[in-house]
């Protein structure tokens, strides 16, 4: 069995909930990273993905200066570092998202992908 904690990435992109909607965008294309996840401190509060840059956009002319949390999915749906990847292949088929906050011990460790995910349940 191949877990969660063995494919994601540790190298979190994150953002603060007042962030502007433009630092954000920024932050991930300088990253190459498709979300952010949005922390109050050690605290998760959402994951600002491309499609919210999308949305944020298409809803408001001026979204750009705006904070990420007016777009920001909060409680996001977390899964366990030692979960197993297919776990969370359901996850996110079922939710309809790409992108997943890794938790170990109460704490945000990682980030796990659909193409990490596919990539592990290819082989």
């Amino acid at each position: 069995m191949t877990t969660v904690g063995e494919i994601m990435s540790k190298d979190l992109i994150t953002v603060d909930p007042n962030s502007s909607v433009a630092e954000a965008a920024t932050i991930m294309g300088e990253h190459h990273a498709g979300s952010a996840l949005v922390m109050d401190g050690q605290s998760l509060q959402g994951i600002f993905t491309e499609r919210d840059i999308v949305r944020a956009l298409g809803e408001h002319f001026d979204a750009a200066g705006h904070p990420v949390s007016n777009w920001m999915t909060r409680d996001p749906v977390t899964i366990e570092s030692g979960s197993d990847v297919h776990d969370a292949l359901d996850r996110m088929l079922s939710g309809g998202f790409r992108h997943l906050p890794v938790i170990q011990d109460g704490q945000v460790v990682g980030l796990v992908s659909m193409r990490d995910v596919s990539k592990a349940t290819s082989g």
